[in-house]
């Protein structure tokens, strides 16, 4: 399933005025640990997976990444890339993340943030990164928690005063599709537990180097729609490379 939800105008619309579309990396609570897991980046071939608004192209490139490429499904998502990048030293192009078929060895670092639970076959997904990277390369992604995706309500239990209780947690192993909401629209996820994760990507031959499961950064956590972040996890970070 190639699913583009952010072509929709209203869905787009919503999605533009969240603060990490505005703000960018500094606007995402998990940037701050992403940031320190991404290799050194200077004279690096990269790929972003799912580039969207091109955040992470740009601050490649910032970092002396030799050559930029960032793929995402979205018209719209790559229209505003172009606009914001400016200059045409960052290649978008229009695919799904499932799509990518690039030439072996093509890349040093391959990130994606917040897509691949989009994707319906992370192991097809692996097996493509890794033909895709140097040996050596790193893979790096962020992507929702299992917590997080496996209901698919994805919401709070509330008490009669509409105060958040706790996070429920259900249906963990059972992995596969979730239709849920997101920005009052339909979207359709996928869940996979932590060890599907973490398996898939030593299957694929990859060496995992670091799990992470950051709380907001700091100058973020004050934040109103931070507030219940530390409760529970909301993103995993993974990074791993190649053998």
């Amino acid at each position: 399933m190639r699913q583009n939800k952010y072509d929709d105008p209203a869905f787009y619309e919503k999605y533009s005025e969240m603060g990490r579309s505005i703000q960018g990396l500094a606007g995402a609570g998990e940037w701050y640990v992403l940031q320190l897991m991404l290799p050194e980046l200077s004279g690096k071939r990269v790929l972003d997976l799912g580039c969207g608004y091109g955040w992470h192209c740009r601050y490649a490139l910032e970092q002396g990444a030799s050559r930029v490429i960032g793929v995402d499904l979205s018209e719209k998502m790559l229209a505003r890339a172009r606009e914001l990048s400016g200059t045409g030293d960052i290649e978008y192009r229009q695919m799904a993340i499932e799509d990518i078929d690039f030439e072996p060895a093509s890349f040093d670092v391959v990130l994606s943030s917040l897509a691949i639970h989009y994707v319906e076959r992370f192991d097809q997904l692996c097996r493509s990164v890794r033909r895709t990277l140097a040996p050596g390369g790193s893979f790096v992604l962020s992507l929702e928690h299992p917590v997080f995706t496996s209901r698919a309500q994805q919401e709070w239990h509330y008490d009669a005063e509409g105060a958040p209780m706790h996070w429920p947690v259900d249906d963990y192993q059972d992995e596969g599709v979730r239709h849920t909401r997101f920005l009052g629209e339909d979207v359709t996820k996928y869940h996979r537990t932590v060890a599907t994760y973490l398996n898939t990507l030593l299957a694929s031959g990859f060496a995992l180097q670091q799990v992470a499961e950051p709380e907001p950064a700091p100058e973020l956590a004050q934040h109103p729609d931070y507030s219940n972040e530390r409760r529970r996890p909301m993103f995993l970070l993974l990074s791993a490379v190649a053998i």
